[in-house]
Order: C-alpha cells, then structure tokens, then sequence
C-alpha cells in the first residue's frame, strides 16, 4: 500500500496535480461480482494511480441509476443500454462513454416440465416472469420479435412482474423467470433444481440480446476538460480493475465481499459469479464496438407499434474517453 501510495502521489505530481480528482460512480444494483471490476480498482489502488479518489455507490430496487446521475448524486453510473437509451429518448441526455461488457448475460431459465422447447412456438400461453425498472425492455422487445402479446391469453404470455429473486419459478407460478447466468441462474441451482430439470434461453443465443453494463455520463460533463480527463483515467483505471478480475476471480471476489456492507453475500456465490462476469467482459477493452449498439438500437425499434425507442439515438455514444485512454 505504501508503495502504491507513493507512485500515486508521483503521477499527481507529474500532471501538475495538488489533490485527488473526486468522482462518483453509481452502480445498477447492489454490491457484488457483477461490479467487481470497480472495486479492484479502488483496493488496489488503480484510480489512486490516476490521481482519483473515486467513491463507489451501491444500488438496489429502490435506486434509478439514471435519477441519480440526473440529480447530481453520481458523476458516472452504471447501466444497461436499453433503459439508458430509453432515458435519452425522454429526455435525459445519456451518453455511453465506455462499454466493459461484451456479452449478455439474460436468459429464461424455465422449468422442463412447462414443456417448453422452442420459443417461437411454446411460449404462447404460459406465464413468464419478467424484471422491470428499465430491464423488462429487451424481454418485451423480444416478445415483439416473436409476434407475442404481453397482455395474456393463448396467443400471447402472462407477464408476472418478478422480484429479484427466484420465487416465482420455485413456487411454480410461472413457466419461466428471468435470470442471469451470472447470478440467478446460481440460486435456482442452490434452491436444489438440478440442470436436467431445467431449460435455459440465453437473450445471445435468441439474437435478441442487447448492451447490458456500461459506463454513462451527461453530455454537459463532457463538455467540461477537466472532467473529461478525469473520465479517461476514470475508465483506464477501471479496465485494468477488470482485466485483474478476469486474472483473479478469488481475490476479486474478497475484494468485493470487504465492501459488503449488508453481510449478505457469500464466497461461493461471489467467486461464481467473478468467474461468469469474466466470460461477459472478455474481449472488451471497455470500447464501445458499434455494430454491437446498432444491434440493440434495432432490437429495440423493433416493437412493432410499442418500441422501446421510436428513433434512431444520435450522440448517445462516444469513443473520444476511450480513444483517449487507450491510445
């Protein structure tokens, strides 16, 4: 730490700096693995390096990412693009300055004996369990996709608004539930379901899969310099944190525990999902490819009379912060 500290304050010195840059990072959701990139970079001295003193805001169900950047409580935030660019369509003005997650990891995960096999012909009819707060938008795109109403009825599924548990599917009060293969999918396995009972829908594998966490400013914070130098060596530093936990899932599982301040997370689960959060960030060096946000733009247009978005975004993202860092 002594050593990290000393380097820390050579580089501040070296750009002329008096003091830590403070910044403040919003997650989606509460502290775990799904985030353990950013918490690497602060254990392990990586935004202190950049000259930063970054503090880490955990979410929950009752925390918008996209309320709290709008109200001034975040400086960057972490979100899923569909709700971010469904935000910028209202009028928030979003923009994706980096992109740590290559892959999604949504699925359905849906009991065998529902006897669904195929999505384009078993999903009529049944009860589906979907999260909402901005992360029902890729599974109502894909229904759309389908020709599927969400209203119910034998042409169409049951939308069960889901907890962000797994109750629903080990109750049986819906054929399938929204999960991750990074989290959820874990817990219906511990609740004592084996694989062989089970029947899995990746959104990858559906081709319906869109952006999940990426790194979201407004676009006045990228008109200031400062902030914008602040957010290249914000991003930097964060790319090597996950480029470590890619290396060490464990260690990156510890670090995230230490910041766990309800007591609710275990190793087991954490290093579980530091090992699948890996396979989701691999190939990413946090640019933001754009064959992959046009894919979501159109899946998220394609809603027929009820898209998530009416219009193609302009400067709802940019690579200058990325450019920048890893030139």
């Amino acid at each position: 730490m002594k050593t990290l500290m000393i380097g820390a304050a050579a580089l501040a010195l070296s750009v002329g700096a008096t003091h830590a840059q403070e910044l403040t990072l919003q997650l989606k959701w509460v502290t775990q693995a799904q985030f353990a990139g950013y918490y690497v970079a602060l254990d392990k001295g990586f935004y202190e390096e950049e000259g930063l003193d970054v503090t880490i805001l955990a979410g929950g169900p009752d925390i918008a990412p996209t309320q709290v950047l709008a109200g001034g409580g975040a400086d960057v935030i972490v979100e899923w693009m569909p709700a971010a660019l469904a935000a910028r369509e209202k009028g928030l003005p979003l923009v994706n300055i980096a992109q740590p997650f290559k892959q999604s990891g949504m699925m359905l995960t849906c009991l065998k004996e529902s006897g669904i096999a195929d999505p384009t012909t078993d999903f009529a009819g049944k009860t589906l369990g979907v999260w909402f707060s901005g992360n029902e938008y890729p599974f109502l795109s894909w229904m759309s996709t389908l020709g599927l109403s969400t209203e119910g009825g034998p042409d169409g599924v049951t939308v069960l608004k889901q907890g962000f548990n797994v109750d629903p599917l080990l109750q049986k009060q819906a054929a399938c539930i929204s999960t991750m293969t990074y989290n959820e999918y874990g817990q219906v396995l511990d609740a004592g379901i084996s694989p062989d009972d089970l029947v899995t829908f990746k959104y990858e594998d559906q081709g319906v899969a869109t952006l999940e966490d990426g790194l979201y400013v407004l676009e006045s914070t990228l008109e200031d310099s400062a902030k914008v130098t602040d957010l290249v060596r914000f991003v930097r530093a964060s790319m090597k944190g996950w480029e470590y936990t890619r290396e060490n899932p464990e260690e990156a599982a510890e670090i995230v525990l230490e910041n766990d301040e309800t007591g609710a997370q275990t190793l087991e689960h954490q290093v579980r999902m530091a090992t699948e959060i890996a396979k989701l960030t691999e190939g990413s060096n946090g640019t933001l490819d754009e064959a992959d946000y046009q894919r979501t733009v159109d899946i998220l247009m394609a809603g027929g009379s009820d898209p998530v978005i009416s219009k193609a975004p302009e400067g709802a993202f940019t690579t200058m912060i990325t450019d920048r860092a890893f030139d």
